[in-house]
């Protein structure tokens, strides 16, 4: 399964009801595939703020973001939750839109072990056939997956790729003893040149809404033994890296589109609309 370089974590649009804006999906679709060059989406992520999106209005947009992306990338779909037995049937009715893989989070709030994590992914992988993706953020779920249990997993004939916020060690670990082809992808924006670095193949990125074009070249920079350009890009886009998250995702990311005149709405509470101040800091991010 090759998912590319520049994954895009793609948010949901929202009307000024906060309810799913439906008519903006495709156009959205169209501009993170064609101007950004996303060479797959994740739908209903962290970013997408799959915790306010009912299982209804989840499988309406992952259908429908199937069918508006024709091939033309792929899409992987969040599906995990802090509930086993829910997970897997959620999972079970993603797996027949057609997607070409599952994101699945370690369960959050719970806080099990590294044997509970196992046995979690594990039931989940046999639940289906379809290819899945690990997902570790432990800032957002209060437990990591350890680099022994994502080896472990990796040895899964469908558990086929992670994507990891942890550090750059973590990552190196992995990518040293798990399975061959299994695939690693930096989950934090700020350190996608490093996690290449040490041999990662991409990022699943957020600020890729925006600047994913300048990311693609710094990859391509990379890979070509470009290593300087590449690390003048970096610390060019770095401020953007970094920038789109002093406050909570992706209430900025969400008003950096809106300045580019992409219409994705506000965020549903518990999140709130960036302030004029921060407003006009991501504005500048882009001066």
């Amino acid at each position: 399964m090759d998912f590319g370089r520049v994954i895009t974590a793609m948010v949901t649009p929202f009307d000024e009801n906060l309810q799913v804006n439906w008519e903006q999906v495709e156009p959205l679709i169209n501009y993170l595939i064609e101007e950004q060059q996303s060479d797959s989406l994740v739908i209903c992520g962290t970013t997408g703020e799959a915790p306010t999106l009912t299982d209804d209005e989840k499988l309406k947009l992952i259908e429908l973001s199937v069918r508006y992306a024709g091939g033309r990338c792929k899409i992987i779909a969040g599906t995990g939750s802090n509930d086993t037995a829910h997970t897997i049937h959620f999972s079970q009715k993603v797996e027949k839109l057609g997607v070409d893989a599952l994101l699945i989070v370690a369960p959050y709030y719970n806080r099990p072990s590294q044997e509970g994590l196992y046995q979690h992914f594990k039931a989940v992988a046999e639940s289906v056939q379809v290819s899945i993706m690990l997902y570790n953020v432990p800032g957002r779920t209060g437990v990591n997956l350890d680099a022994e249990t994502t080896i472990r997993l990796s040895q899964i004939p469908n558990i086929v790729a992670t994507k990891d916020c942890a550090n750059t060690d973590q990552l190196t670990r992995i990518l040293n003893d798990a399975a061959p082809n299994f695939l690693v992808y930096s989950g934090d924006d700020s350190s996608a040149l490093p996690a290449l670095a040490v041999g990662c193949q991409g990022i699943i990125s957020v600020a890729s809404h925006v600047i994913g074009k300048e990311m693609q070249s710094m990859i391509k920079y990379y890979l070509e033994g470009n290593t300087q350009q590449a690390a003048e890009l970096h610390r060019k886009l770095h401020p953007v890296f970094t920038g789109i998250f002093r406050v909570p995702s992706p209430a900025p990311i969400k008003h950096a589109l809106a300045l580019k005149g992409i219409q994705t709405g506000g965020v549903r509470l518990p999140l709130v609309r960036v302030s004029e101040q921060e407003g006009q800091f991501i504005q500048s991010l882009f001066v």
